[in-house]
């Protein structure tokens, strides 16, 4: 692949507001599916260099959103079961902790629960950061760390300053790009969709040119992947 097709495939990856398939780029650049399902995931590690390891402060937000997991439902009615029980699940169930930062970064976490937002908070977060998270009990325990405030949904999606709404509009993305683009995401790949959907969450102002020139030099100064090395290679 020439640097040209490589310049044509990042212009066609930031235009996708909600992301695009493998199987799309690889229609669009005439090349295989392995090939553009690679250089995507290149791309969004390279995108992950941005967002990760800092430290966010002010004013955050914190929530989580489940992905995968349930299975296929029974065609007869009467076979059905409850696919919100654990019994009923496959195992890869995972949640997307984001903290996004007011006017600033969202930083993604896959975790298996929910609760493990609070001991991430902690680790990324300044003392003096103010949380805003909605009422799961899991969250309570923000107090003894955070100037913490709470939202109860069941009541209202707002109250003044006190919201969770900048963050909901990243699972928002995040959703669409899985559901609507991807329509099936492993858990193994999942933080790579979800630092995809942060970084486009985070960008959304910018024209398409400068999200190109962007990915570009993050994609040019970012170290040789360690993950995306040695791929569909055969071991005896």
């Amino acid at each position: 692949m020439s640097f040209t097709d490589i310049l044509a495939a990042i212009c066609i990856f930031v235009n996708g507001a909600k992301g695009i398939s493998a199987l799309q780029m690889s229609r669009d650049l005439d090349c295989q599916h392995k090939t553009a399902f690679v250089l995507c995931h290149k791309l969004r590690e390279a995108m992950a260099s941005e967002i990760n390891g800092q430290e966010l402060d002010d004013h955050v937000e914190i929530d989580g959103a489940y992905f995968g997991g349930s299975i296929r439902p029974a065609n007869r009615v009467e076979n059905r079961v409850d696919r919100r029980k654990a019994e009923h699940q496959t195992g890869k169930r995972r949640v997307v902790v984001a903290l996004r930062e007011r006017s600033g970064r969202t930083l993604p976490f896959v975790c298996k629960q929910e609760a493990e937002g609070v001991s991430i908070a902690a680790r990324v977060a300044a003392k003096a950061t103010a949380f805003y998270a909605d009422e799961a009990g899991h969250w309570d325990a923000l107090h003894t760390k955070f100037k913490t405030y709470r939202i109860n949904h069941r009541e209202a999606y707002a109250d003044g300053e006190i919201s969770t709404n900048q963050v909901e509009s990243y699972f928002s993305r995040l959703r669409r790009m899985v559901e609507g683009q991807h329509h099936h995401v492993s858990p193994q790949h999942l933080h790579q969709y979800a630092n995809h959907a942060a970084w486009m969450e985070d960008n959304r102002r910018k024209d398409n040119g400068t999200l190109a020139y962007s990915t570009l030099h993050l994609a040019l100064t970012s170290p040789v992947s360690r993950q995306w090395a040695g791929y569909w290679q055969r071991t005896n």
